[in-house]
């Protein structure tokens, strides 16, 4: 069984550009999963505390595994990447957050789909919005483009040179 999944990617340690693409190529060539679009690379501020700007972006894959073994692949490739998990919205060499598990809703202690946060931040609506206008959130009934209009997009830039 194939399914499309969303992922935001996010990084604000080390050469962020190039860990993101690298994470992306890795994704990519992980048994099961396929790349199917890729948005452009987007500077925002961060959340929490201060630390520098993030890159951000987002993919879509087709991928042949359940959610939660989706979950655990990306894990590891952040791990590969060296993410170690000090403090709650602290800086990151690579941040992979599964958003949308084609318009499946889970919430398990582990695990929740849609992404229980991604309706209220402009950093992953908008690079989702270039890839995915129309995939309808499935709690909030409403397409991408939608929910984009209703966040403040002022602090999300797009990188020259995508």
């Amino acid at each position: 069984m194939q399914v499309h999944s969303a992922i935001a990617l996010g990084s604000n340690l080390g050469d962020s550009r190039a860990i993101l693409e690298a994470a992306i190529e890795t994704l990519a060539k992980t048994p099961g999963i396929a790349l199917e679009a890729k948005s452009s690379w987007y500077k925002t501020k961060a959340v929490g505390p201060p630390q520098p700007d993030y890159v951000n972006g987002s993919v879509i894959l087709r991928v042949e595994m359940g959610p939660q073994l989706l979950l655990e692949t990306l894990l590891e490739i952040e791990k590969k990447f060296g993410r170690v998990r000090q403090e709650r919205w602290g800086p990151r060499t690579l941040d992979l957050d599964l958003l949308l598990y084609n318009d499946l809703i889970l919430n398990t202690p582990k695990l929740q789909i849609p992404h229980p946060r991604m309706r209220e931040r402009a950093f992953v609506l908008v690079p989702l919005a270039e890839i995915a206008l129309d995939w309808v959130e499935p709690i909030s009934g409403c397409a991408i483009k939608e929910l984009v209009k209703e966040v403040d997009c002022s602090e999300v830039r797009l990188l020259v040179g995508n």
